[in-house]
């Protein structure tokens, strides 16, 4: 593809991404834009990576964990690259093993290019009808007239990339290349690691008793959730002893309304146990939303999903925010700040991060670990 004409595709994914988000985003009270909040302070960051757990690199110390992606074989030069990336700054020395998913087979030419892009393992799963499309159930007619009503917004029109929101939701897990696997880490096409990563994020979850990290966390577009706050409402209601005891819900709740404030922690990028998701809880939950039809009579993603999941079924110390970890996703970045941004080698400017503006919700994390229980 020309020079060029990859820059006006980028331009385009820039602007498609701000209109999305400024086109009705949560509720405008709880944002201002995409610009650096004058009152942003740095983040207490209490749980720094130990010791420990850097310098684990030339050992023998793994944990039983995976690298996750999925990917079209349309995407393989945009794979590469990430996987380039993610090969420099982190899994060359570690060898962790990639498992790629797709609903159609993967070509010859993927295989034999990605394979050679690592020393490490890499498998080629095939995604199960029954775990991907449209089920039959669905009222076509009223998710078509969905679909139609949200066409103007970010993947408003298709049903593909429902089909990936449900599937990630609640059957990515249940692949039979994945179930010898305690830890994964989810990798998307096309996306940048801007630090050596000198520690082991496996190690460290294992070993701390972690059960899902992040590194971004913004506020959903309101008009993609239709129903979804009174469904997770109504499963609380029905299945509180489900629910974990020093839980992390309040941080996705608008005091001053009563309702879901839209934060959600960005699922492009993960780490995550998977006995999060196969554990009763979660699996019934998913269930109980699924069974809502939001995926496909609103646009329901995977990121909300996965959001709900732990806030309401792990301890809130038992999630973590990931600042070491320099991470971008077109149009956002995380850079690490404090002294995180000088233990590994970073390219980035800690100024440009997506924590220092006003839109995200990172102060809704920190606030979870405020002595006296209230937000920021």
């Amino acid at each position: 593809m020309p020079r060029r004409r990859r820059l006006y595709i980028l331009i385009a994914i820039i602007i498609a991404f701000a209109v999305y988000y400024l086109n009705g985003s949560v509720h405008t009270s709880e944002r201002e834009g995409l610009s650096r909040s004058s009152s942003w302070q740095e983040p207490p960051y209490k749980t720094p990576i130990p010791e420990k757990y850097y310098g684990t690199a030339n050992s023998t110390q793994r944990a039983s964990a995976v690298i996750v992606i999925l990917a079209r074989n349309r995407e393989l030069r945009e794979v590469l690259a990430s996987m380039a990336r993610f090969e420099r700054r982190f899994n060359r020395n570690y060898g962790y093993p990639y498992v790629f998913l797709n609903e159609v087979l993967f070509t010859d030419e993927f295989k034999e290019q990605v394979s050679t892009a690592t020393s490490a393992q890499v498998q080629f799963g095939l995604i199960p009808h029954e775990h991907w499309f449209q089920p039959s159930w669905i009222d076509e007619s009223k998710a078509s007239a969905a679909r139609q009503a949200m066409g103007p917004l970010f993947y408003g029109h298709s049903v593909s990339y429902r089909n990936m929101c449900r599937f990630q939701s609640g059957f990515f897990f249940r692949h039979p290349l994945l179930q010898q696997y305690k830890y994964y880490w989810r990798v998307e096409p096309d996306v940048q690691f801007y630090c050596d990563i000198e520690f082991d994020p496996f190690l460290f979850m294992e070993g701390e008793d972690k059960k899902y990290a992040f590194t971004v966390a913004l506020p959903e577009n309101e008009k993609t959730i239709k129903g979804l706050w009174p469904a997770v409402l109504e499963f609380k209601e029905t299945y509180p002893h489900l629910i974990s005891p020093d839980n992390a819900f309040s941080m996705l709740v608008d005091r001053q309304r009563d309702t879901y404030n839209g934060c959600h922690f960005w699922s492009n990028f993960e780490i995550a146990s998977f006995d999060l998701w196969r554990s009763d809880a979660y699996l019934k939950f998913f269930d109980f939303m699924d069974s809502k039809g939001g995926f496909y009579y609103s646009r329901w993603g995977d990121a909300i999903l996965h959001t709900f999941g732990a806030a309401l079924f792990l301890r809130k110390d038992q999630i973590h925010f990931f600042n070491e970890i320099g991470y971008r996703h077109v149009p956002i970045t995380h850079c690490p700040s404090g002294p995180s941004h000088s233990r590994g080698r970073c390219e980035c400017n800690v100024t440009d991060s997506f924590d220092r503006h006003s839109w995200s919700c990172l102060d809704k994390y920190d606030g979870l670990f405020i002595p006296d229980g209230s937000s920021p």
